[in-house]
Formats: C-alpha cells, structure tokens, sequence
C-alpha cells in the first residue's frame, strides 16, 4: 500500500547534480583598478582577475505535488541560489534542474516601484506572477485585506517608498499568494511581518499545497520552518548535507548551530 501511494506522487521539480557557479568579473578592488580592468579587456580570454564562486555543488532531489519544502542552512550555503536556479534565472555549470510548470520566485527583494503606489503595483505586478487583469481586478480587494497594509491608514494609496520594509514585504507576498502556482518558491518572506501577518502567509501556504503544487519556503526561522514545512533540505557550503521530514532535519541542523 505504501509503496503505491509512494508511486501516485507527481514530482514537480528534479535537480539533477546541480552545479551553480559564479563568475565574478574585477574581484580585485583598490587603486589601479581601473587600469586592471582595461588590461583585462585588452587581454581577451585572459581568465585573470575572474574569481569563482562555486555556489551550488552536485545537489540532487525530487519535489512532489502537495509539498511544502524548507530550505535551509547557514549564510551562505546556496538556498537563495538554488531557488533561483529552479526558477530558470541562473543557469547550470553541470546537472540539470527539471520543473512541471510555471515556478514563480517570491523574495523580499523582489522587484515592486517604489514611486508608484502600492495600488499601482498590484495592477502591474500581477500580470508578473501570470495573472490576467480580469483575476487581478476580482482579487484586489482580497490582496490589500491579506496583506494588512490599509488597516492604520489608507497606505494602499501611498507611493511605496513611504512604507517599511516590512509592509513592502507583505505586500509582495499578498501579490504572490493571490494565484495558485504550479510551483511557488519563497525567499525570507515570512521573516518580516508580525506573528498575525505570518499566521495568514503560513494559512494560505498550506491553501497553495491543497489547490496545486509545491511551495519552496527558506527561512532562517526555524519556528515558520516547523509550521509551514513537512520536509526540509539542509544546504552548506553549495551541498546537500541532510534532506528527510522536518523534525528530523531541524533537529540535526540546531545541533550543528548550537541553538
């Protein structure tokens, strides 16, 4: 029995020896620089004055339909490179990364204008996260209630430079949250916010995981980590130390940090 409700899971996304590296151009600071990098334009296919930065090294997984995925690990590990390799906005040195569907990244830095107002930027940005106007115009009102931002004030009106970091989180992640998604993978977003506002984000993930497919959560808070996820992996230094149920991971993990 176990075996064929094992074999009914749809996977999502597979990572297949996933390697990640950065090359950064000019790593070298200080005086002569710019005479440095003249020499390194004149000097094509000169590899000097290129550092690597080897961010995600040979992780393999498989993710399901109805997960809900931690991420975590150190600063530093890979979590936010990996997200972004599964998104398709970073290539891969070696191994491949296939995904059933449309994957949306939702980060805390995610790109919203701050001279339009919070209005504004639901009107533009759901088309972003594939929303049609029809969908963004029956759930405006929905977006600006989940998100809290107009309940001291008419903030929703406001250009979004006048609101904190972490109203301007809430509302992208209320932007995000409105459409179901085949995979939806969240950066820190839940860091910020109040413990009322992270009760509804972790409410409406476990929504997302009943209606469609899978949410990928990093988060340095391990308390969001247990309410939210049912499986988490363990990222350090680019590789796959521990992947399995959350419990199990977090326990191993806050062994490894001492906390």
């Amino acid at each position: 029995m176990a075996d064929e409700t094992k074999s009914a899971r749809i996977p999502t996304v597979i990572a297949d020896d996933l390697h990640i590296v950065y090359r950064v151009n000019g790593a070298k600071s200080g005086k002569g620089s710019a005479t440095a990098a003249l020499s390194r334009i004149l000097k094509r296919g000169d590899d000097r004055g290129v550092r690597t930065v080897h961010a995600v090294r040979g992780v393999s997984f498989v993710a399901y339909r109805g997960e809900a995925i931690g991420l975590i690990g150190s600063n530093g590990s890979g979590k936010s490179t990996l997200l972004r390799a599964i998104a398709g906005l970073l290539p891969a040195e070696r191994g491949k990364v296939y995904t059933d569907g449309q994957p949306s990244l939702l980060g805390v830095n995610a790109a919203l204008m701050n001279d339009l107002t919070g209005e504004r930027n639901i009107i533009l940005g759901g088309p972003a996260m594939g929303m049609s106007r029809e969908e963004i115009k029956s759930r405006y009102q929905e977006i600006v209630a989940f998100s809290g931002i107009n309940e001291k004030g008419d903030f929703i009106a406001l250009p979004m430079r006048t609101y904190s970091s972490g109203m301007a989180a809430r509302l992208r992640f209320s932007i995000a949250a409105a459409k179901d998604h085949d995979e939806l993978m969240i950066d820190e977003a839940l860091a910020t916010g109040d413990r009322k506002f992270q009760k509804r984000s972790e409410a409406r993930i476990r929504e997302l995981r009943k209606e469609a497919g899978t949410v990928f959560l990093v988060s340095h808070n391990n308390k969001s980590i247990r309410d939210t996820c049912d499986r988490v992996l363990w990222l350090e230094r680019g590789e796959l130390r521990m992947d399995g149920p959350t419990e199990e991971v977090l326990k191993e993990y806050e062994k490894f940090t001492g906390k």
